[in-house]
Order: C-alpha cells, then sequence, then structure tokens
C-alpha cells in the first residue's frame, strides 16, 4: 500500500516476506505533486508493479505525467506529457546491488521520490517545443508569429555590409 502521506512511498515489507515470483501492483492517480526541490507534476498515473525475486525487490515503473514548460521559439508556457517507464532492483544485500546502487530499506518502504524525479528529468526535452510547427517569436518586433503575422518592411541590415549586398542583386 501507498502511504497516504506520501504517495510516492511504498509500503513492500509484506512483498519481501512472500516467495520469488510474488508481485503486487501500485497504481498512481494523482491530480498534482511536487517533487522537491522545483519540480510540479500534474495528472501523474499508471502503475508500478513490485516483484520478489531472489536477489531484491524488482520495481517496473509506467506512469504518465503532465509538466509545465515554456517553449524556446515563442516563449509560451504550456503542458508536456511525459512516459516515464524503469526498472530498478532493490537488492537485499551488497552482493546483488545493480550499478544504480539501491538496497531495500530495512524499514520495507520504498521511496519513488528520488528515483522519479531522475527519470521525469532525463524525460523532459532539452528544447522544449509548444507545437512541432510553432513560428516562434518575429526578431524585429517579438510578437509571436503563432497568434499573427508581421508585415515589417525588409530590413536594410547592417550598413557596413550594404557593398556586399549590392554584389548579390547584381
Amino acid at each position: 500500500m501507498s502511504d497516504p502521506h506520501s504517495p510516492l512511498r511504498l509500503n513492500v515489507g509484506f512483498v519481501v516476506a512472500q516467495f520469488a515470483g510474488f508481485s503486487r501492483d501500485f497504481p498512481f492517480d494523482l491530480p498534482q505533486i511536487n517533487i522537491p526541490p522545483d519540480l510540479h507534476i500534474s495528472r501523474l498515473y499508471g502503475s508500478t508493479r513490485a516483484t520478489r525475486t531472489p536477489q531484491g525487490i524488482l520495481l517496473q515503473v509506467d506512469l504518465q505525467a503532465q509538466i509545465g514548460l515554456e517553449c524556446v521559439r515563442c516563449l509560451t508556457d504550456f503542458q508536456q506529457s511525459l512516459d516515464i517507464a524503469f526498472t530498478e532492483l532493490y537488492a537485499f544485500s551488497q552482493r546483488y546491488v545493480t550499478d544504480s546502487g539501491l538496497l531495500m530499506p530495512e524499514s520495507g518502504i520504498i521511496d519513488l521520490t528520488p528515483l522519479l524525479r531522475e527519470y521525469i528529468l532525463l524525460e523532459i526535452p532539452i528544447s522544449p517545443l509548444c507545437r512541432p510547427d510553432c513560428k516562434g517569436l518575429c526578431p524585429i518586433c517579438g510578437n509571436n508569429l503563432n497568434e499573427s503575422t508581421c508585415n515589417h518592411e525588409d530590413d536594410s541590415g547592417d550598413p557596413r555590409l550594404a557593398e556586399l549586398k549590392k554584389l548579390l542583386d547584381q
């Protein structure tokens, strides 16, 4: 069961006491959640499966979420959909630890917050776009070209390059 005060903390102690192969699904359906220090996620839903293995507890996480971002072209705020899927092993002993270095806590409670934060950060695009065909901002007046068009006269450019422009016109 997940902790109602911290929905990303999973009590998997009872899974540890089961036979290898036993699994339990933990559903998520959260309208909003803050992941410290700076991630504000909305509509986090999906599930996490905790499976008992001889080496530890295998978590298979498959979640979807929305995050507010700013478009790099037009600077408008928009909601970006994220698909977060990962598999991690919480090992029973140091002998079975994987590259991620996760050990099963003695309390039997796994806090997904740090892991989820890392995987969310990996899913956020480096250059987020509000839509693939975003036209951006007008370089002259700063108008959002997705909302209206600009009718500026042809910019003469840098006067020091006027002689080169004449050569191009010939």
